[in-house]
């Protein structure tokens, strides 16, 4: 008898092929996604609910505020495709919620926002990649409503980062500063809590997640943010695993088991691809290749991808399905397909259709799923096990839809 498992369950819906999905399709699940992702995943505040545990019907906050800016990125390229209001609305909320975060009577934090990462280190450090990842779309909001608040604040947070967090000698930018007393963590990291004796690389990071110091360059003309988006993207290049092109130096990969982030390495290729629209150099070019080439391998042909994947040959892990990782490599083949490279249209299209499909169905017995992109995560905590729906199958997806459809329409 064949043993039927979780995964099986919630992949069943994704079987019947992956032929590219026509632009009505598209488009249906694109307003599906967004009327999720601005009637349910966020809060009366405006803030991302973050994940939800499906064995217990509860939300789990987790970043919020890193959640909050994928989720306005991704309802602005929806608003921008669609014309609904109620979508740029929405994300007018989360951005007027993303105002809040800004760190006010402190002079040591002036122009800075207090965005903490939360779960398992705590709200006592700011972090740096939850600003730089949380803000782009700030800066998109600013674009869509012409209110220039939300870029503002994240200018002058990318200023402040600048200032006190980037290590240009090194090509790196520290991942923490306490959020009491303004101290830069230079020595010691709580994402490697417990190791007593930290290094550089386990402090630190050569950061363009989110393009945060291009987007301010852009918005401020200030030379020396254009500047330090280069020197880092000439790091990241330094740094890259020139095989597998993956930075395995840095958490949140596993050099020591060979095993990747979904979208940790996405995020570097998407900035060196806008340093290379920066510059013309086209090693900035080859360099994102190396990485979207190795996710296209890690993607099954029924556009299935995985949280945990290997650099060593070694099977991925199918207890958690990521549709953001579906989500994000997809954006970036699509903008390769684009300079050229049409061996990633394939792996397009099998996004495009996985995402089309791979949600869960309106008449689910459960509101706070229906509608959404699946993206799991199963672990186990004190002999209990999670099965968490996480809200950024939904906002990536946002992203992906919105720039697919404008293909094919």
């Amino acid at each position: 008898m064949k043993k039927i498992t979780l995964v099986s369950l919630l992949l069943s819906v994704a079987v019947a092929g992956n032929a590219q999905p026509t632009a009505r399709e598209v488009l249906e699940a694109l307003d599906g996604v967004a009327v999720y992702t601005s009637t349910v995943l966020l809060d009366e505040a405006g803030k991302s609910r973050c994940d939800y545990n499906m064995t217990e019907g509860k939300w789990y906050p987790y970043e919020e505020p890193w959640h909050t800016g994928q989720i306005i990125l991704g309802l602005v390229e929806a608003y921008r495709v669609t014309s609904n209001r109620a979508y740029l609305d929405a994300a007018v909320k989360a951005g007027n919620w993303w105002l809040g975060l800004e760190i006010k009577g402190n002079p040591r934090f002036a122009g800075m926002v207090g965005a903490t990462h939360g779960d398992v280190i705590g709200n006592d450090d700011i972090v740096f990649a939850t600003v730089s990842d949380g803000t782009h779309g700030l800066f998109e909001l600013s674009r869509a409503t012409g209110d220039r608040r939300y870029a503002d604040l994240a200018s002058s947070s990318a200023r402040w980062m600048y200032e006190n967090m980037y290590y240009p000698e090194k090509g790196v930018c520290y991942d923490l500063v306490n959020l009491a007393s303004g101290e830069v963590q230079k020595e010691y990291s709580q994402f490697h809590a417990g190791k007593e004796k930290q290094s550089l690389f386990d402090v630190s990071r050569p950061n363009t997640e989110g393009s945060l110091f291009k987007d301010a360059w852009e918005w401020t003309g200030d030379e020396s943010l254009r500047d330090a988006h280069i020197l880092l993207s000439d790091a990241l290049i330094r740094y890259q695993d020139k095989k597998s092109g993956m930075w395995m130096d840095f958490t949140p990969n596993h050099k020591e088991v060979g095993s990747y982030h979904p979208r940790f390495n996405l995020w570097y290729a998407e900035s060196l691809l806008e340093t290379y629209e920066m510059t013309g150099d086209e090693k900035y070019l080859k360099a994102a290749v190396r990485t979207a080439r190795t996710y296209a391998k890690a993607q099954r042909t029924d556009g299935t991808m995985f949280y945990d994947n290997y650099i060593n040959g070694r099977e991925p892990d199918k207890g958690s399905v990521c549709g953001s990782e579906v989500a994000f490599a997809g954006i970036i083949w699509m903008r390769l397909v684009g300079y050229g490279f049409p061996e990633f249209q394939t792996n397009v299209d099998r996004s495009a259709s996985w995402l089309v499909k791979n949600r869960y169905s309106q008449e689910h017995p459960d509101p706070n799923v229906r509608g959404a992109v699946i993206n799991t995560r199963m672990r186990t905590k004190k002999g209990k096990v999670w099965l968490t729906q996480r809200d950024v199958g939904s906002s990536f997806a946002l992203r992906f839809l919105s720039e697919y459809y404008v293909t094919v329409k």
